[in-house]
């Protein structure tokens, strides 16, 4: 008679431990989709020139004017063939040197990644282009602004360079993928993205929990 009525006791507490284990996993979940949203609402999307694109006699100091900058940010050019869009130092920018590019692209769709805070200077490496108007200036803030989403813009315009800017060698060689895309030779390939390191949490999560 104890003996049985022992029984529903014990079937009674696994109960309340695996439903304890599953509401310990779905509060880790849901702090997990928290923390990936707020990665997703630091970085901003910005197209230059918005409608009107990357193309000569557009004013992109005026453009960049009202928008703020930050590392995890992404510039998006689109433009014809004809042109390409290079990283250039502030003494190239300043005179349109073309031919000492930091990267270079010219597949119609270039996305720069910001991944380092500071001033940031782009031309088009069409000679003419870059005194036509086709040239950027933005500075990146180290600290993210917290927008989100897909915006047209993003950074502070430099309105004159710095007193002294130390330019970076250009690489020996440039590397541009064959599907297009700004190839940054100072970024660090193994940097895990935001979605990427939200899995590999998720994952580590569920395993504790079955052994909780």
């Amino acid at each position: 008679m104890h003996f049985l009525s022992i029984i529903p006791i014990k079937t009674t507490q696994k109960k309340r431990e695996k439903k304890m284990r599953m509401e310990r996993l779905r509060s880790g979940i849901a702090c997990l989709m928290i923390i990936c949203g707020i990665e997703a609402a630091a970085a901003a999307v910005f197209t230059v020139g918005d409608t009107s694109g990357w193309s000569i006699g557009s004013d992109y100091s005026t453009w960049a004017s009202d928008k703020t900058f930050s590392i995890g940010d992404t510039l998006v050019f689109t433009y014809p063939p004809g042109h390409t869009v290079d990283e250039v130092s502030a003494s190239d920018y300043k005179t349109c040197t073309v031919g000492n590019a930091i990267a270079s692209d010219s597949s119609g769709s270039t996305s720069v990644s910001l991944k380092t805070a500071g001033p940031h200077y782009y031309i088009c490496g069409v000679p003419g282009h870059c005194g036509g108007g086709m040239k950027l200036s933005i500075t990146v803030s180290a600290a993210a602004a917290g927008g989100g989403g897909v915006v047209p813009g993003n950074t502070t315009v430099s309105t004159a360079p710095p007193a002294a800017v130390t330019a970076l060698p250009p690489p020996a060689s440039i590397a541009v993928p064959a599907g297009g895309g700004f190839t940054d030779p100072y970024a660090s390939s193994a940097r895990l993205s935001a979605a990427a390191a939200a899995v590999l949490a998720f994952h580590a999560l569920a395993i504790f929990m079955c052994f909780v």
